[in-house]
């Protein structure tokens, strides 16, 4: 007897370490067999949870149920609320768990699941984002979708729909079988066989009419809230060098002073959350994607390039740092978000927790000079984001702030320095934002090309060895043999076929890298990933490239992306690296699919300028002079080094210190024992140089 009381009273404290707070007992669904950090958040919900794969279709089909697909990301804050509202709630759950089959999508691993649901919720209520919730029949076609909703909301959306099924299946059946007809004509682009016409004037009629929606006080476009867009903003700094528009650059200027002044951008650690709350910069959603980050690197740097800005050289490597320090993983592989959510205090998730001070705070930690600090930081009704919680903004330049006070420009930027560092060390006692250490193959190509940018307007080394490493991380473990690549990897495993986004992101990554390094593999590695790319994704019908695999799993539709949004466009990315290639190799092929892309794209292009400002990059190229800049000889990587200072968007660079290479760009342009830079249009080359500085003078915008 006395065993049997033992073996029950240990039985009940091993109970007790696998209950929550609340005394039941913890439960475990499908999702912890996953690896994805968001999938895994939601492993111990009571909602029966399922990974997306074809086992749970077929689950549904044979129950015929209803699908819920419920997409988020880890470091998405409304998608953790609805989950401690709703996921986390038993009667929900026995609601869900009762009448439909539910699946959990990280739409960073599955974006192709995402593009399909995210369309048919704007076609239904003209509007999308994360959390995306959408209710499908048991095929898996659409008849209800929102993003966030609160727990009565959710309740009564479940109640309703599931009674709607069950009396009425008609009705649901033909709602689907209308939205996924709209789904799919939405995908469609039809070729334009007209002959292309690409002007100047079209050019700057469309800038001139995306100036009327430009926030000319705080910088950016004239929202309420504001996301940096870092491809449109790298289209208006070329455009406004190579049209010479003051207006347009004046406003860039602001957006990029304004973004590295407001609290979008950690004045303590570095590096840029998602987007702000409000139109001055100030409050962010506070998580930090590594995709921003390399682009907004990207973007700094030329902007660098372009005029030597002391603020654009901080942002630059402030944020690398934090990239170094929080998204990096030893092997040089980059991963994917820090959360917006940490502990606070109380031990309880909480916004921007990790990141917001109180002035009491403040006022402990910097004990000298603190009305310098606070002034300098806007300690103030400026700075206050809610109950005396402060994001740090700025609202002066160095200089400015050191005339005010009478200070040395050297003696403010010390003070800064160790203001600093106490921040930095004060913010190691708080609990940090959770990381999403996914790594996905389309986000480490930006980063690789965020690097290889900052090295060509920095001359860090570290910057080129990191890109580097990155890139032979992708080539061992992302790229196969037979072409394919992966776009997942985690725990040392690589999952997932890849999307047109990873191959146009890494193509044009190691275009790029192969401009800083004239490493030759880097090119060819481009060409051969286009070929494939060509081979598995290219619709010869409308000369588009589809999102998805010809041999990848059928959906209800079959996505084609060419829209620029926070990340350029597959095909507007693939229609550039064409340009480019063309150029390399005289493989006209490429021109010509690059030319009828964007042909086809024209008129939206010109239309809506925001939404394809990559597309616009490219007509840049064919309305203005674009050269090739071959260097050959042994001075090549010297002269090379030289050349990549300059802010030279219309050109693309090869370059050899031996007469064997495989580039048609370079043949015939090697001399024994001399190094000659050849600037060429479409060929045609004009005399050859020995210094940069002369060749540059050839360059013409």
């Amino acid at each position: 007897m006395k065993h049997i009381i033992k073996y029950i009273f240990f039985l009940s404290i091993i109970l007790c370490f696998s209950c929550n707070q609340k005394g039941k007992i913890e439960s475990k669904n499908e999702l912890s067999n996953e690896t994805s950090p968001y999938l895994l958040q939601h492993a111990k919900n009571p909602v029966n949870w399922k990974a997306w794969n074809d086992r749970t279709l077929q689950l549904a089909e044979e129950e015929n149920k209803l699908i819920i697909i419920s997409i988020g990301y880890s470091a998405c804050h409304w998608c953790h609320v609805m989950e401690e509202e709703s996921f986390e709630n038993d009667s929900i759950a026995k609601i869900m768990n009762d009448n439909f089959i539910s699946i959990k999508v990280d739409r960073e691993e599955r974006p192709d699941i995402d593009n399909v649901y995210m369309n048919a919720v704007q076609l239904m209520t003209g509007s999308g984002g994360w959390p995306l919730n959408c209710i499908a029949l048991p095929d898996g076609r659409p008849i209800f979708g929102g993003t966030y909703f609160t727990k009565e909301q959710w309740k009564e959306i479940l109640l309703n729909i599931s009674k709607l099924y069950k009396e009425n299946p008609k009705k649901a059946i033909d709602f689907a079988t209308k939205l996924t007809e709209g789904i799919q004509e939405s995908e469609l682009i039809t070729i334009r066989k007209d002959k292309a016409n690409f002007k100047e004037i079209d050019l700057k009629n469309a800038v001139l009419n995306w100036q009327q929606n430009l926030d000319l006080t705080y910088g950016g476009s004239k929202r309420d809230e504001k996301f940096p867009m870092p491809n449109s903003l790298e289209f208006l700094l070329r455009y406004s060098y190579q049209f010479d528009d003051v207006k347009v650059k004046k406003h860039l200027e602001n957006t990029l002073t304004k973004m590295a002044f407001g609290g979008i951008y950690d004045q303590v650690n570095g590096g840029f959350s998602r987007y702000s709350t409000d139109k001055k910069w100030h409050i962010p959603h506070f998580e930090k994607m590594l995709y921003d980050n390399a682009q907004l690197v990207s973007l700094y740097a030329k902007a660098y390039q372009n005029d030597k800005k002391e603020l654009y050289k901080q942002v630059i490597e402030e944020t690398l740092s934090f990239v170094e320090h929080e998204l990096t993983d030893q092997n040089g592989a980059f991963f994917s978000s820090l959360d917006a959510d940490s502990k606070n205090d109380e031990n309880e998730l909480e916004e921007g927790a990790y990141y917001y001070f109180t002035k009491q705070e403040l006022q402990n930690l910097i004990i000298d000079n603190f009305s310098l600090f606070e002034d300098y930081y806007a300690i103030n009704e400026t700075g206050l984001w809610e109950k005396d919680r402060y994001v740090l903004i700025r609202n002066a330049t160095n200089v400015a702030f050191a005339k005010k006070h009478k200070l040395s420009i050297d003696s403010l930027l010390l003070k800064i320095k160790n203001w600093k560092l106490i921040l930095k060390k004060a913010r190691e006692e708080k609990a940090k934002p959770n990381l999403d250490d996914k790594v996905l193959t389309s986000w480490n190509a930006l980063m690789i090309k965020g690097y290889t940018d900052a090295f060509r307007a920095l001359k860090n080394d570290d910057y080129l060895k990191k890109a580097i490493k990155n890139a032979d991380f992708i080539l061992k473990n992302q790229l196969q043999k037979d072409g394919n690549l992966y776009r997942n990897y985690k725990n040392g495993k690589s999952t997932i076929t890849a999307y047109s986004e990873d191959y146009a992101t890494l193509i044009d990554a190691f275009i790029n890298l192969y401009e800083v390094t004239l490493d030759e593999k880097w090119l060819t590695t481009s060409k051969k990933l286009m070929d494939f790319t060509l081979e598995n994704y290219f619709n010869t019908e409308n000369n588009m490239f589809y999102f998805t695999s010809n041999k990848s799993e059928k959906l209800i539709s079959r996505k084609v992306k060419v829209d620029d949004n926070v990340i350029a466009s597959p095909n507007s990315i693939l229609a550039n690296c064409l340009f480019k290639l063309n150029l390399y190799y005289s493989e006209t092929n490429y021109n010509k699919i690059a030319n009828q892309m964007l042909h086809n794209m024209k008129e939206d292009a010109l239309k809506s300028p925001s939404s394809y400002s990559n597309w616009l990059n490219l007509m840049i190229n064919y309305t203005r002079p674009y050269f090739e800049v071959a260097i050959a000889g042994d001075k090549a990587n010297a002269l090379n080094s030289e050349l990549l200072t300059y802010y030279k968007p219309n050109i693309i660079i090869a370059g050899t210190r031996a007469i064997n290479n495989t580039i048609p760009l370079l043949k015939n342009k090697f001399i024994e024992e001399e190094t000659f830079i050849y600037v060429c249009n479409l060929g045609t080359c004009k005399l050859p140089q020995k210094e940069i500085i002369k060749a540059i003078r050839q360059i013409e915008k």
